[in-house]
């Protein structure tokens, strides 16, 4: 196995962050490994593991490493992000150290959040990332995303932590235009979308690219509408693009990752099942889902 950190850092282009396929509460690697290997093929630029969509939260450590592991055997040799998250700051560094351990696949950065619940002052943030980036083999990404974590990462903040030479990105789901500019501008992190609906909006203003995880359905016209931005054709990227928003739509109707799961279980990918306290989607949010996505695939 490949212990080496994957050279970059890079994160630009379309990344995955991967649902967690369940069976009666056990996690289904068959299932994982299936959906990577059909993923991986798609001309996406790499995985995120046990991110939010993932269900990570639900996981135990060494449930996690099992994920890692088998996405990693399936993944054709594309790079990997794993998700970490936490409040602790002794247990979530020692976490990222885990996770260069030589038993661990090799990962091209790690996807952090900003301490959930306790809510720090800007301070605090600015410590958490830098000792974690201190802490780590690998690039970090920062996941703005305070409706999960209740921490709001301030414009200066993430302009000071650019500094830091193993911060390179930023997930951003901050819903601040004027920050997601302000980054762009700055130029010094890759700014990939973090919300689905924005991805148009933030690569055709100079955003590296998107972890999106309406992508697992629908992947090449995804993938299409990054090279067309990429390559500033927006006619293309339009064209791409429109029939997207109503399928992101449908997939956020409910708590993600809900309405994506009970989609690829009605395509055969996985069983519609999630960890609790996370439930399935309703009947009526599964079925839209369904439609909307059935819809634009009779179109492809």
């Amino acid at each position: 196995m490949n212990t080496e950190p994957y050279p970059g850092p890079d994160f630009s282009g379309l990344w995955i962050p991967l649902i967690t396929p369940f069976h009666e509460d056990a996690v289904d690697h068959a299932a994982l490994g299936r959906l990577t290997a059909r993923l991986a093929a798609s001309g996406i630029r790499g995985f995120v593991v046990c991110g939010s969509t993932g269900e990570a939260a639900a996981l135990s450590k060494e449930e996690q490493l099992a994920c890692l592991r088998t996405v990693a055997a399936h993944a054709g040799g594309l790079p990997l992000v794993m998700g970490v998250s936490g409040h602790h700051l002794p247990d979530t560094r020692d976490w990222v150290r885990r996770l260069a351990a030589p038993d661990v696949p090799a990962l091209a950065g790690l996807l952090v959040s900003a301490p959930h619940y306790v809510r720090p002052a800007q301070d605090g943030i600015r410590t958490w990332f830098s000792a974690l980036a201190d802490a780590s083999t690998v690039p970090l990404v920062v996941y703005d995303i305070p409706y999960r974590t209740g921490a709001v990462i301030a414009r200066e903040t993430l302009l000071a932590l650019a500094a830091h030479p193993n911060i390179r990105a930023v997930k951003d789901c901050g819903g601040d235009v004027g920050k997601t500019l302000a980054l762009i501008r700055d130029g010094r992190l890759q700014v990939l979308a973090g919300e689905d609906a924005q991805i148009f909006a933030t690569v055709a203003q100079g955003g590296a690219g998107a972890i999106a995880a309406s992508a697992h359905l629908h992947t090449q016209r995804f993938v299409e509408l990054l090279e067309a931005l990429a390559a500033s054709d927006l006619t293309r990227a339009r064209r791409a693009w429109a029939p997207l928003p109503p399928l992101i739509e449908a997939l956020f109707a409910e708590p993600n990752p809900g309405p994506l799961k009970a989609v690829l279980a009605a395509y055969g990918e996985c069983g519609d099942e999630l960890r609790a306290p996370m439930s399935r989607a309703s009947y009526d949010a599964a079925s839209r889902a369904c439609a909307v996505s059935d819809s634009l695939m009779a179109k492809s």
